[in-house]
């Protein structure tokens, strides 16, 4: 069967046109692979072989393509080319392919993603261990990696984060706001002896004028509903619950 023209497409891909009218779109490295250029021609029984080959290249030009637009660990990858219904096989050849040449590589992804939290988010090194396993990487490449967010670092972040809370909630008595601030900062990954260090550079005393605004402020609220003694005991439950402590 003869082939009458090649048309350049996209993504590295020609149509090819057959005398009988049929048009086969092909990746480059299939009509390489099968001599197409040089023979000009093509076996009806080589027409399946060449579309499997042409559908094992698509599976790694995708992935490839996949990796470009973000960087992806080994199994983030996987699960993109499955999710598009490619055969589980040529999905493993496409990854194996991909590791061999350098495009794919967990490592390299681990350190990317460590650095890009540490410029892009306040997150703490336990958090970003745990995103990095739901990426399904390596724990000994986490830990060999997780080594670039040193505790200078740490105690950066936690400064800042522990400045923001402490400002924004001085409405707090001084246990429950640094109680806020330590939770807070666990969650977002960091160890309580790290915290630790930071913690203990604020000062939680409790703060009369502050009390005795919250007093004021609750006064006026309240008052339109309650009044003498039930009063007093709805302002009080409220200023205890946020550690708050003031006798008129």
């Amino acid at each position: 069967m003869k082939i009458e023209k090649y048309k350049k497409t996209t993504k590295g891909r020609y149509k090819i046109y057959l005398d009988d009218g049929r048009e086969l779109l092909l990746y480059e490295d299939a009509i390489l692979k099968f001599e197409l250029l040089l023979k000009k021609e093509i076996l009806e029984k080589d027409i399946m072989e060449v579309e499997l080959y042409n559908q094992e290249c698509d599976v790694y030009h995708v992935g490839l393509e996949s990796i470009n637009n973000r960087f992806k660990s080994v199994y983030d990858l996987k699960e993109t080319l499955l999710k598009k219904e490619y055969p589980f096989e040529l999905v493993e050849k496409a990854i194996d392919k991909l590791l061999s040449q350098g495009y794919l590589n967990d490592r390299s992804f681990a350190k990317s993603f460590i650095n890009n939290k540490i410029i892009t988010t306040n997150n703490g090194p336990y958090k970003i261990r745990r995103e990095l396993g739901d990426h399904r990487v390596d724990s000994n490449i986490i830990e060999e990696e997780i080594v670039i967010f040193d505790e200078e670092t740490q105690l950066e972040k936690i400064r800042k984060v522990a400045n923001r809370l402490y400002n924004s909630n001085r409405n707090r008595g001084g246990s429950v706001l640094k109680k806020k601030i330590v939770n807070d900062l666990v969650n977002l990954g960091y160890d309580t002896l790290t915290i630790s260090k930071v913690i203990d550079e604020f000062d939680f005393t409790n703060d009369k004028d502050i009390a005795k605004k919250e007093y004021e402020k609750l006064y006026k609220k309240l008052s339109r509903k309650y009044e003498g003694k039930e009063l007093e005991y709805k302002i009080k439950e409220k200023l205890y619950q946020k550690g708050l402590y003031y006798e008129d």
